[in-house]
């Protein structure tokens, strides 16, 4: 690989060679042969740190499936206790924290043994393993479409784990600081930053609350954390392996745009939940996230350079299966489960029919009968005639 800047051109320049020099150590893309495509021998030997990165993350989106049902559960106990608790002094819900932690730290730790594009998009196990959890822990019903659902989202991540991009990469602070300041980066970084004002601007000062907008401003984020993130994690685990890279200034700014971008994630998610269903704002988001973490591992990683059109072609077939699955599984599902009370009178000898009476959520009286003629209705016109 070439450096940049003539050897006799500085301090710059130097540095610049250095890092272009540790990168062609350091990056090693795979080549057309054996076993490349297919869950062969060979594809093991020349995979086993990216199949490490992988079982982490399945494996800590799984727990985070686990914490979530638990946590879930806690929730209906205290809601059935004639007096109930807050759900904070609850056993069982800390527990469901703590396995919460656990798992993201799964995730946490994988970003550093396997590319951006591979991990991300595992994020379907942990809805799948959800619904799966679900049935068995909380006794909900297993639906056709449930089925179909974690079948797609594991074809989908077959396919994703064979045909993401077979690169190994150890992530040095010399690295970080060669694709921060790469033209690449910059250039994604200021449409990434008109986008987001625009955004916030009719967030803002428009009042548009559309789940789209919301969404897209918690994938533009997550853009940058996944980038911190890995950037973060593959210094650690270098810092392990290797030299320590701690010392160096660029661990601590990564860490900082870490930190800020996932609480500014979590605000902006918060509020896309408290104005849509769960159900809807699960598949939309996952799909927004995922895509918007390809695309940081494409631009600022290169994590798709060399790659073949057949090879990105299967990868992108295989985040649609995924995005397919997770949709079919959280499709409808809150509704199933949402039960509306009514006072049923029956049949009244000689008198008229009165069937049910619905409560009336926009209203100070309990309800009103079928055909509105109620006795409130009258009352209330009565106040008004006052």
């Amino acid at each position: 690989m070439a450096a940049l800047a003539p050897g006799d051109s500085g301090g710059s320049g130097e540095a610049a060679s250095a890092a272009l020099d540790e990168l062609s150590r350091n990056f090693t893309y795979w080549a057309p042969g054996i076993g490349n495509g297919s869950l062969s021998g060979e594809w093991y030997r020349r995979n086993q740190i990216h199949l490490f990165g992988v079982v982490l993350a399945i494996l800590g989106n799984l727990v985070i499936s686990i914490s979530l049902n638990i946590q879930k559960y806690s929730h209906l106990q205290l809601a059935h206790q004639e007096h109930p608790r807050p759900f904070f002094r609850s056993v069982l819900w800390w527990g469901g924290v703590v396995l919460m932690v656990v798992g993201e730290t799964g995730n946490f730790a994988a970003y550093g043994f396997a590319p951006i594009t591979l991990i991300a998009p595992l994020g379907c196990m942990s809805v799948t393993g959800s619904a799966i959890i679900s049935v068995i822990f909380l006794k909900e019903n297993l639906r056709g479409s449930d089925l179909l659902g974690m079948t797609l989202a594991l074809a989908g991540t077959y396919l994703l784990v064979n045909f993401a991009p077979n690169i190994t990469q150890a992530i040095s602070a010399r690295t970080i600081q060669y694709y921060f300041v790469g033209w690449q980066f910059l250039i994604y970084m200021i449409l990434e930053i008109l986008t987001f004002c625009t955004l916030l601007y009719f967030h803002k000062r428009k009042g548009m609350k559309h789940i789209v907008i919301l969404l897209t401003l918690v994938a533009l984020l997550a853009s940058l954390t996944v980038i911190s993130v890995k950037a973060v994690s593959g210094m650690i685990t270098f810092s392990v392996t290797d030299k320590t890279q701690l010392t160096y200034p660029i661990f601590y700014i990564m860490f900082i745009i870490m930190i800020a971008s996932c609480v500014f994630q979590v605000k902006f998610l918060n509020q896309a939940t408290k104005l849509y269903n769960t159900t809807t704002v699960m598949p939309v988001n996952h799909i927004f996230f995922t895509t918007s973490a390809i695309m940081a591992g494409i631009i600022f990683y290169q994590e798709f350079l060399g790659a073949a059109f057949l090879t990105v072609f299967i990868y992108l077939f295989g985040c649609f299966l995924s995005f397919l699955g997770v949709f079919l599984v959280t499709r409808n599902r809150e509704k199933e489960h949402l039960q509306q009370s009514y006072i049923d009178f029956g049949n009244i000898p000689g008198k008229q029919m009165l069937d049910k009476i619905q409560p009336d959520s926009n209203g100070l009286s309990y309800g009103t009968l079928p055909d509105g003629s109620d006795s409130t209705k009258s009352q209330s016109g009565e106040k008004k005639e006052v």
